[in-house]
C-alpha cells in the first residue's frame, strides 16, 4: 500500500464525522436545474386532429352498420343452404336410382327411354332456375316448397311409368296362365 492509502485508513474516524445534508444538496441541484416549463399543446385542441378523429369514427360506425347488414342475412342463407344441400341429398338419390331402373328396364323401347328422359332434362332445368332464384335470395320458403315439388314431380313421373311397365308385365304372366 501506498501512503495515501495508509493514511486514510488510519484517519478513518476523522473523515466520517460528518455526513451529507441530503435537503442541502437537493435545494442546490434544484436550483441549478432548468425551470422553464415544455409549452405543451394537447393533441384534441388541433382542427386537423379534430377532423381526422371525426372521419375515423363516422368510418368506425359506417362498417359496424355495414357488417350488421351484411351478417344477419347470410346466416339465414347459411341455414337455407343447409336445407337446401339436405333436401337435394334425399331427392336426388331416390330421383337417380328410379332413373336408373327405368333406362335399366328391358320393356321400353329407345324413343320411350329418350322421351321420358327430355321430361326429367326439363324438370333439371327448371330445378336450376329454381336454385338460381334461391341464390337470389327471393321468397326462400317458396322456392323450397318449389323445388321439393319438382324433385316429387319427377319422382312421380318415374313412379307412374315404372307402375305402368309393372302392371302390363302383370297381365302379360296372367294370360299366360289362365285355366
Amino acid at each position: 500500500m501506498d501512503q495515501f492509502e495508509k493514511h486514510i485508513r488510519d484517519n478513518k474516524q476523522v473523515f466520517n464525522d460528518r455526513k451529507a445534508d441530503r435537503a442541502k444538496m437537493w435545494a442546490n441541484i434544484e436550483s441549478q436545474l432548468n425551470t422553464d416549463k415544455p409549452k405543451v399543446i394537447p393533441l384534441w385542441k388541433s382542427p386537423m386532429i379534430r377532423i381526422a378523429a371525426s372521419i375515423l369514427i363516422l368510418l368506425g360506425i359506417s362498417g359496424v352498420v355495414a357488417l350488421s347488414f351484411y351478417v344477419s342475412p347470410t346466416t339465414k342463407t347459411n341455414y337455407v343452404s343447409q336445407e337446401l344441400q339436405d333436401i337435394d341429398m334425399h331427392y336426388k338419390g331416390l330421383v337417380s336410382y328410379q332413373v336408373q331402373l327405368v333406362q335399366k328396364n328391358n320393356q321400353l323401347s329407345d324413343a320411350d327411354k329418350e322421351e321420358f328422359l327430355s321430361f326429367m332434362v326439363d324438370l333439371d332445368t327448371e330445378y336450376e332456375q329454381l336454385k338460381l332464384e334461391m341464390q337470389n335470395n327471393l321468397d326462400n320458403e317458396q322456392v323450397l316448397a318449389a323445388i321439393v315439388s319438382n324433385y316429387r314431380k319427377r319422382i312421380e313421373l318415374i313412379e307412374n311409368l315404372l307402375q305402368q311397365l309393372n302392371e302390363s308385365k302383370i297381365k302379360e304372366d296372367d294370360y299366360g296362365y289362365t285355366l
